[in-house]
């Protein structure tokens, strides 16, 4: 009598865990980052910007020997990022400092990038150091539908331009969800912050204004703004031109939410300068992603990807993200910057 209760009790309670919300829902998980790969030029001299030092002849003596030395380190980066999620690593990343496309095919021709697959958006920027942005994709998760590249309007203090980076825009279907996403390398600090401010403001004015078109015709449209900001989440480019938010429940519709405050008031960073730490490599997103309660993808959790391997562990900038170059000397690092990766679930019934 006992065994028979025993078993009834037992069959009951797998019954119940069958059919149980847990059991029943699960979850995809998506994985969007950002990466400034610090100067990732080829060894070709082009005469239409300024690359002379990344040339074997250059001040940087860069060869071949140390162009495949920092795509190899690159790709292991690339490859780990957002791997604790998924195993396919990131979807989508945006990357910064890049000479011209045809740095991004070497580096995800990488044998450790190879298999996966990742396809390119990338348009030449007039910036007058020849660096740009760009796009991986995986096309398993993600499937473009536009691109287009936004220039950003500057003028010197005479009236004339001069030019920067211009912000990468793509829209695409990420499994089922309609993405726009916006790639930035705002202008440096050099001259001090707050008089190279202006620029960086006008540069995120270029992307607020396609993202308040879009939220007009729908305010839970998904965005996502990335970047090399030149400017942390307190900034008032972030703050005041962009209005993202340090807390979700701050965040209006069609508002922008910024998960990197609470890293940033605690001192932890994407790179160093003079022992203080910054978050210059931000990936904001909009109100789209913040509820729980939806069919489609929503935001779970903001990481900064960093490794002992990616460390400087002696001299002058022990501590910080291991650089390629030393001055002119040779490094054997990887990048003077952290990559950043934030994390989506979207739930699924078995």
């Amino acid at each position: 009598m006992r065994k028979s209760i025993f078993l009834a009790f037992i069959f009951s309670s797998m019954l119940a865990a069958a059919q149980s919300p847990a059991a029943k829902q699960g979850y995809r998980v998506s994985v969007i980052g950002f990466y400034n790969l610090e100067n990732l030029f080829d060894t070709i001299n082009d005469p239409k910007t300024n690359d002379e030092d990344f040339t074997p002849e250059g001040s940087l003596a860069y060869n071949s020997a140390i162009y495949k030395d920092k795509l190899a380190k690159l790709s292991q980066v690339v490859s780990e990022i957002g791997t604790d999620a998924s195993p396919d690593g990131v979807a989508i990343l945006g990357v910064a400092e890049i000479e011209n496309r045809k740095v991004l095919e070497d580096l995800v021709s990488q044998p450790k990038l190879k298999n996966r697959g990742y396809r390119i958006v990338h348009y030449n920027s007039p910036d007058a150091r020849g660096v740009d942005v760009g796009l991986l994709y995986n096309p398993k998760y993600f499937k473009v539908t536009g691109s287009k590249s936004l220039l950003v309007p500057l003028k010197n203090a005479d009236g004339t331009p001069y030019y920067t980076r211009d912000v990468l825009w793509v829209s695409g279907i990420l499994d089922g969800d309609t993405v726009h996403v916006f790639v930035n390398h705002w202008p440096s600090r050099r001259g001090g912050e707050e008089a190279s401010a202006p620029g960086r403001a006008a540069a995120a004015a270029v992307s607020k204004k396609i993202v308040d078109s879009l939220m007009a015709i729908n305010p839970e449209t998904k965005v996502v703004i990335m970047g090399d900001l030149n400017d942390d989440p307190v900034s008032p480019s972030v703050t005041e031109v962009l209005g993202a938010k340090a807390k979700q429940d701050q965040v209006q519709p069609g508002g922008l939410f910024n998960p990197w405050v609470d890293f940033y008031k605690k001192g932890i960073g994407t790179l160093a300068y003079q022992d203080s730490w910054n978050i210059f490599d931000q990936i904001i997103i909009s109100s789209g992603f913040l509820n729980k309660d939806q069919s489609g993808y929503f935001y779970k959790a903001a990481h900064i990807y960093s490794r002992e391997y990616m460390v400087t562990k002696t001299g002058k900038w022990k501590g910080y993200p291991m650089r390629t170059f030393d001055g002119v000397l040779y490094n054997g690092g990887y990048s003077d910057h952290f990559p950043t990766y934030t994390v989506y679930l979207k739930a699924v019934k078995n």
